[in-house]
């Protein structure tokens, strides 16, 4: 059978997907031990994650890019979940960080704008996870902004404000969230989390990917695997089953 031929009589085979939104701790899951790799391997043949992840962007930079990200003309209809993971950069000390600095009433804000984008283009808030930043350990991240010829340009307390922001939006727009920032302290060591302060370390994806997993499995895990396995396909006529 000739693939044209194929191809007409199959339906187009459109993966589920699972978007996650964020800044650095977003773009670096990916890594070896990373939560989304994590997240990617429970949902292999079930759904796409795709990594969206924008290193050192905020809130303000975020809202103008989310749209060029999800529309209807490009996938929303098949996204069954989006994580939005921002704050550890929208936190930075004002007058010691102004280029990422975002202030408080306004990174809240901008989440709530992402919320209402989103449902805008018919992603449900039940289908949307707020996630907090992390909790910043200062005396290893001063090391790293010292080690650059900077000042100490962040602190924990500025962090759980914003924080503590997150979780009020999704209380607010009625949308799941998790809260990194508080969970992580409940370990009086949190620093077994943190690479270098700020980032993840593995101990810290294999912690967020199992707490996002405790709030993704009842919405994706009686997601169906896509095609038959390959004992069930039958080789004698492929095309009645897999067509």
């Amino acid at each position: 059978m000739a693939l044209a031929e194929a191809g007409a009589r199959g339906r187009l085979l459109l993966w589920p997907r699972v978007v996650l939104f964020g800044d650095s701790i977003t773009e670096f899951s990916f890594q070896e031990n990373g939560w989304g790799a994590s997240l990617a391997e429970r949902l292999v043949r079930k759904c796409d994650v795709v990594n969206r992840g924008l290193s050192g962007y905020n809130t303000r930079w975020a809202k103008l890019i989310l749209p060029r990200l999800i529309s209807k003309s490009t996938g929303a209809e098949s996204t069954v979940a989006v994580t939005i993971f921002f704050g550890a950069n929208d936190s930075a000390l004002k007058d010691l960080n102004p280029k990422q600095h975002v202030p408080l009433e306004e990174y809240a804000a901008n989440l709530k704008s992402m919320i209402q984008y989103l449902k805008s283009v018919d992603i449900t808030e039940d289908r949307i996870i707020l996630i907090t930043p992390p909790p910043l350990q200062e005396s290893a991240w001063e090391k790293e902004c010292l080690a650059k010829g900077d000042k100490l340009n962040r602190c924990n307390a500025t962090t759980g404000e914003y924080a503590q922001a997150c979780v009020q939006v999704a209380r607010d727009c009625g949308t799941d969230v998790l809260d990194l920032w508080t969970l992580m302290q409940k370990n009086q060591d949190f620093s077994s989390y943190l690479s270098d302060g700020l980032h993840l370390s593995t101990k810290g994806n294999s912690f967020l990917a199992a707490q996002l997993w405790s709030h993704l499995e009842n919405k994706l895990s009686a997601l169906p695997s896509l095609l038959p396995y390959w004992r069930d396909v039958d080789h004698t006529n492929p095309e009645a089953s897999l067509l």
